[in-house]
């Protein structure tokens, strides 16, 4: 369905623009139900009480049901005063226009039906219906009770009763007419099903035939012995009196449905009921949330044995009299930590995604009180959100040049540590400097014996696709870390 803002050279007001866009918003079921394509006309005239000059297509809709009539949308299309008399007349006379007879559009002969829309004591618009007569003729029982209804939804819109306010079936998650239809009487009783309709009910329990009954007493006999609690009982929620929309779910199936009133003048004549048989959906919704559960007990359960791993090498670091063995487990340590926080983060978020920042915070504050000596930390950007096969390597790569910087750069006071965070679509690029001790003339990171570098370039290359460079530039040791962002797995 296409529409467009309410033309120039038309009387509408705000309201009832409002009132059209709800209309269009609501319509593929008068599409649906008539097997037609239609047209929504708007008026051209300064005010309700000028003689209209023509009439502009203000928006157009296909149904689902059948072939459309119309190859290209007919929106912005003129029409004088004259050029159509059935629309002429449904806007003069606020009356439906039904029986016209067929003419040819192109290779299909086409019936054609006009309908006022009435808002507020003014008819606002007029809605022509376009559907294939030859389809009409060998019309089967479904058909026919379809545009039955239809017809009623269409008096309704005549009537200023439809579409239904605080209308909640205007999502697309929402019961369609092909999914499964009901009518009901105003008692509540089933007038006809279609087929989608009985086989849903017949998922759920209910192996008779359905027409006769009353739904309310079929949905309460179907529920089971642990039905699902509800605010009131399935009488009066399927019983057509107010729109409704619930879910009906016992052992067997789960049927999303939505009930429309059916209302002429100011009686309610009876009801449809559309039914959407849901229980693989549901079953997958649940399957995702269990799955999601479980990800998060394991991220959970790693972090918790990770933490288990490094509390016994702390403990096996103190039992060491070696200072170099020591150290190397305080190292083994810090690197195991640094996984752990990343799988912590992981545990309390509802997505595969980590937020970043928070764990290089948790990484700054370790690494501060892990030293000595106070530390003048200076931080610029932010990383934001990266996938979790980005954020482990990294969480290592950035701890293992926090720390590098922190024990063989600053010596002396005014010393400092400089992070900065450039994020784009393209790439982020980390740079983690320092303006102590500097670098030896000959060093490279590619010949450098130190682990923690080695570590370093081995995730930047191999896991995150990157490059790193350490360099000295002015007065400051710059470890420049790049990781493109091209790949969706790190985007």
């Amino acid at each position: 369905m296409n529409s467009r803002y309410a033309p120039e050279g038309t009387a509408l007001t705000p309201a009832d623009v409002e009132r059209l866009s709800e209309l269009i918003a609501e319509w593929q079921l008068l599409a649906d139900l008539s097997f037609a394509d239609l047209i929504l006309w708007v008026p051209l005239r300064k005010d309700y009480q000028s003689w209209p000059e023509g009439h502009v297509a203000f928006a157009h809709i296909r149904p689902t049901t059948a072939a459309t009539v119309f190859a290209h949308d007919v929106i912005g299309t003129e029409l004088t005063w004259g050029e159509n008399p059935r629309i002429d007349q449904a806007l003069s006379q606020g009356e439906i226009v039904r029986d016209t007879e067929p003419e040819m559009v192109g290779d299909l002969l086409i019936k054609e039906e006009t309908v006022p829309v009435l808002f507020e004591g003014h008819i606002i618009a007029v809605i022509s219906r376009h559907r294939d007569a030859i389809q009409m003729r060998s019309a089967s029982r479904l058909e026919i009770n379809y545009r039955e209804i239809a017809h009623k939804f269409y008096r309704m819109v005549a009537e200023s009763t439809f579409p239904l306010k605080n209308s909640i079936y205007r999502a697309e998650s929402a019961p369609r007419v092909g999914d499964g239809l009901l009518r009901l009487d105003s008692n509540g009783h089933v007038i006809y099903a279609s087929p989608n309709a009985r086989s849903a009910l017949s998922r759920a329990g209910w192996d008779a035939e359905l027409e006769n009954y009353n739904l309310g007493s079929v949905m309460d006999s179907i529920l089971g012995a642990s039905p699902i609690p509800t605010d009131e009982p399935w009488s009066l929620i399927v019983g057509g009196a107010s729109l409704r929309r619930a879910d009906f779910e016992n052992e067997q199936a789960t049927i999303d449905l939505l009930v429309i009133p059916l209302i002429e003048g100011k009686d309610r004549i009876g009801a449809i009921v559309l039914l959407h048989d849901v229980t693989e959906l549901r079953r997958r919704d649940r399957a995702l949330v269990t799955k999601d559960a479980t990800i998060r007990e394991i991220h959970h359960r790693v972090k918790n044995n990770l933490q288990t791993v490094s509390a016994l090498l702390r403990l096996q670091s103190r039992r060491v009299e070696d200072p170099t063995a020591a150290a190397a487990l305080a190292e083994a340590v810090r690197r195991v930590a640094s996984i752990a926080m990343v799988h912590e983060t992981l545990a309390s978020s509802s997505t595969e995604r980590v937020a970043f920042d928070e764990v290089f915070d948790r990484i700054i504050h370790n690494a501060i009180e892990l030293s000595s000596r106070p530390i003048d930390i200076r931080i610029e950007g932010r990383f934001e959100e990266f996938d979790s096969q980005v954020a482990t390597p990294l969480a290592l790569v950035v701890t293992e040049l926090i720390h590098n910087a922190i024990e063989h750069g600053l010596e002396k006071s005014g010393d400092y540590l400089r992070v900065n965070i450039a994020r784009s679509d393209a790439d982020c690029i980390i740079t983690i400097a320092d303006n102590g001790a500097g670098l030896p003339e000959d060093f490279s990171i590619i010949s450098s014996s130190n682990l923690g570098l080695q570590i370093v370039r081995t995730l930047t290359e191999n896991e995150l696709k990157g490059s790193i460079a350490i360099t000295r530039v002015g007065s400051e040791t710059q470890g420049v870390l790049a990781i493109p962002l091209f790949n969706k797995s790190i985007k």
